[in-house]
């Protein structure tokens, strides 16, 4: 692939990102600082920390102002900022049940066991848009309740998923205790081992995701295909790190993740048809939508085998740095590449060929 340099070399190439630093770092309001940015804009530094795969607030937030909003971009600058970062430690493997639940929903079971915490959400309000310049006052709330201290055990609740195993509904797997395959460090590539792929969703574009979790649960009529969550949590977990001395376990912080579980009716000829099964997602901060995508694809990988076309598109295709690349790409100069397209046009309508004189031997084959 052949490609040429802009007209006007690097200086229109250093102009070109001096008009966009002119226009972010001059604009009417005044500067918008870091803890402003994740006070306000909590959700979307949320996802470029899971789909760049560093978690710290304030590098995301930096990130964010820097790309103008672009999520992408910014996953994109905080992934090149980790690469120049030192591997001080490694972390300890964690228990999700240690974590202490912030939002808890179990839209499977009115009553389970321990509270249905609603947290911070939007989900069962109307969208209506509030205009910063709109002239209609705000309706009016009603005093908040006092929200009473929650105990240690509700905010450990027991999961939905060990009250089904209680009643033998779960269909069991044998447990892969292999070391977890290590996405940053090389790439996965089909047939890959179940930690290969959940950290490939977990890392992936959450709109990619999304998509292809919609379109695997679509039938060929159109028609959705029954779908069960189980259960949905969003909470913090603690970090550890092995003591460099002593080699035990010792915790340096805490970071926030949500996690989903969903269930599957098996009815398969070679399945379990009296049990279920489940797929797991956890993901980096508040980011429910991309938990949910990925604990109903760790299902479908394995129902439908892996190796198989919706595993390799979960491997090759969500990453939104290379799909985004790619496509970026497009925009440099290919005028050698297009040059050499169009003489081999003019050459063939020159030798007086037609269309099927100059197709590949054996294109008609079938």
């Amino acid at each position: 692939m052949g490609y040429s340099g802009a007209r006007g070399g690097l200086e229109a190439i250093l102009a070109a990102e001096r008009l966009v630093r002119e226009e972010r770092d001059h604009a009417p309001q005044d500067r918008v600082s870091s803890a402003q940015i994740i006070a306000r804009f909590r959700l979307a530094v949320d996802r470029i920390q899971g789909e760049a795969g560093l978690y710290d607030e304030a590098t995301a937030a930096d990130a964010f102002r820097q790309a103008e909003g672009d999520t992408l971009e910014a996953a994109h600058l905080v992934r090149a900022h980790r690469s120049t970062l030192p591997r001080l430690a490694r972390s300890v493997a964690v228990d999700p049940d240690e974590m202490v639940v912030l939002r808890r929903i179990v839209p499977a079971h009115r009553t389970p066991d321990g509270p249905q915490l609603l947290g911070r959400t939007t989900d069962y309000t109307g969208r209506m848009l509030r205009r910063e310049d709109s002239d209609d006052p705000d309706p009016p709330q009603p005093a908040p309740a006092p929200v009473a201290d929650r105990t240690a055990e509700q905010r450990h609740p027991a999961r939905f998923s060990a009250f089904l195993r209680s009643l033998d509904l779960l269909v069991e797997h044998e447990r892969d205790d292999a070391e977890p395959f290590d996405v940053t460090r090389r790439p996965a590539r089909p047939p890959a081992p179940r930690s290969a792929v959940l950290a490939s969703m977990a890392r992936a574009e959450t709109g990619a995701l999304v998509g292809i979790w919609y379109r695997s649960i679509l039938g060929p009529d159109g028609d959705i295909h029954e779908v069960t969550l189980g259960e949905v949590r969003h909470g913090r977990l603690p970090l550890r790190v092995s003591h460099p001395h002593t080699g035990r376990p010792v915790r340096i912080g805490s970071f926030r993740a949500s996690e989903a579980e969903a269930i599957e009716d098996l009815d398969g000829a070679d399945e379990d048809r009296t049990r279920f099964d489940i797929g797991y997602g956890l993901v980096f901060g508040h980011n429910e939508r991309k938990a949910i995508a990925m604990a109903n694809l760790d299902i479908a990988c394995r129902r439908f085998g892996r190796s198989g076309p919706l595993e390799q598109l979960l491997l090759l295709t969500t990453d939104g740095l290379d799909s985004a690349g790619f496509l970026e790409h497009l925009k440099l100069p290919h005028y050698v590449t297009f040059r050499s397209m169009v003489e081999r046009k003019r050459a063939v309508r020159a030798s007086g060929a037609t269309v099927r004189d100059t197709e590949p031997a054996g294109r008609d084959c079938q």
